[in-house]
């Protein structure tokens, strides 16, 4: 969704078009859209004012939407809604008081973002120690997840935690983002059947460093994480195992089979079928809705019968960044 974002920015508006942060952690992803003349910041007060702006996938600060919004001429914010979801249960947990136990990685986007939209409730933790060494006197204690850790890293700090804190509050519905979770359950059926796992993404992408962690767990063979085709070193040899992070494109996937040249095929393994859908950014669609209409009323044309997001759902996120 926020990479599909991003490229209709591109495509809109004359260059630079700006976005706080990087859009997702993929280096190959990032370096493509540096081509296409994004800039990315750290700060919007370094855009310009009147500049166009679009927020990462991995949700920001409140300050931050509201700033963003008072520079830019259009601010288009491309949170995962996963991590709108995860704020918006910081936000009521907060409201009715409730300290916060957050598990995330320390200096991480959404880990940032999430801890900036209730400061004063969220403790930030990020290992069995750190959950250990808290000093909560409320009774009203909340878990609350990054959404892409490893689910056995989650799970074993939610055990621990419950055991700390008896009557502790839990979402109903899980944080983990299910595109992690399904790869990692994919990684786990897959590796104890190679003699070489092999990664794809970037190091600061948190749930690919999720995956390298799953597959070294379930497997005494070699794991190599890897940005791209390039990186591979020549001694690979007999059953390889491939993943990716969510934010590969499906490009550097078929280079790295390539690259290795199966002598008796791939075999791609399904565990689950993924058929959740998250359409472009509110902003993003009554923006181009506007633009559509009024260049039909300028040049005299009829109105149009469809829009030019109305067949997103078909279009993947790696088709429109090659």
């Amino acid at each position: 969704m926020a990479i599909k974002a991003l490229s209709w920015m591109v495509r809109v508006f004359d260059p630079p078009v700006y976005c706080y942060h990087e859009i997702v952690h993929n280096k190959i992803v990032v370096d493509r859209f540096l081509e296409q003349g994004v800039i990315f910041v750290d700060d919007p007060s370094d855009v310009p004012n009147g500049a166009p702006i679009m927020l990462s996938a991995h949700g920001s600060a409140p300050s931050i939407v509201e700033s963003s919004r008072s520079i830019a001429s259009i601010s288009i914010n491309a949170v995962c809604p996963l991590v709108t979801k995860v704020h918006h249960e910081v936000k009521t947990r907060a409201n009715k008081g409730f300290e916060i136990i957050y598990i995330g990685h320390h200096g991480h986007d959404e880990a940032l973002g999430t801890k900036a939209v209730a400061p004063e409730n969220v403790k930030l933790i990020e290992t069995i120690a750190e959950l250990e060494d808290l000093t909560i006197e409320s009774e009203s204690v909340a878990l609350i997840a990054q959404t892409t850790l490893a689910l056995d890293e989650w799970r074993e700090m939610a055990d621990r935690a419950s055991e700390l804190y008896p009557s502790l509050w839990m979402p109903g519905k899980s944080d983990l983002c299910f595109a992690t979770t399904n790869r990692q359950s994919a990684i786990r059926h897959l590796a104890p059947l190679a003699q070489t796992t092999i990664i794809i993404g970037s190091q600061n992408s948190s749930n690919t460093i999720a995956l390298e962690k799953v597959a070294k767990k379930v497997t005494d063979a070699r794991v190599l994480r890897v940005n791209s085709a390039s990186e591979l070193p020549d001694d690979i040899h007999g059953v390889v195992a491939i993943t990716a992070g969510a934010s590969a494109p499906e490009d550097l996937i078929q280079k790295v089979i390539e690259r290795l040249a199966p002598i008796q095929g791939v075999e791609e393994v399904a565990v689950v079928d993924e058929d959740e859908y998250f359409p472009p950014p509110r902003e993003l669609r009554e923006f181009l809705r506007s633009l559509t209409l009024v260049s039909a009323f300028v040049f005299g044309a009829p109105k149009p019968a469809y829009f030019p997001l109305d067949n997103d759902s078909s279009i993947s996120a790696s088709s429109v960044i090659n």
